[in-house]
């Protein structure tokens, strides 16, 4: 089997998660993160939407990790994300990390706000 390295031309990958802890390209950041086109910022959680609202016209995809498990995001947070153009999929944090390294991978132009498990 012929394995390829993966690299990241553009954008910051995901390493790695743990208890309260994210780790993005070698750095780890404690608490609740973004990792977006201007590189990694701590994140305030639901209630933080402007710093997702930055990201307007900057990405096609937001993904939200919602922590352990899958939840729903709160309506207050989806509505205007939604209204400025953002395409957001919440998922669990460990699936949305996965998915956002992927798509970086890719080359797409995608960001991740994710809550620690």
């Amino acid at each position: 089997m012929r394995l390829n390295e993966v690299t990241y031309p553009e954008g910051k990958p995901v390493d790695g998660y743990g208890p309260g802890f994210f780790r993005v390209d070698g750095e780890v950041i404690e608490g609740a993160m973004l990792v977006g086109p201007d590189g990694v910022a701590l994140w305030g959680g639901y209630a933080d939407d402007s710093t997702l609202l930055a990201l307007q016209g900057r990405v096609d995809v937001l993904f939200i990790g919602t922590g352990a498990e899958v939840a729903h995001i709160p309506k207050a947070l989806r509505d205007p994300l939604e209204e400025a153009g953002l395409g957001v999929e919440a998922m669990a944090s460990p699936a949305a990390c996965r998915t956002y390294n992927v798509l970086l991978s890719e080359g797409r132009r995608v960001a991740i706000a994710a809550l620690p498990v």
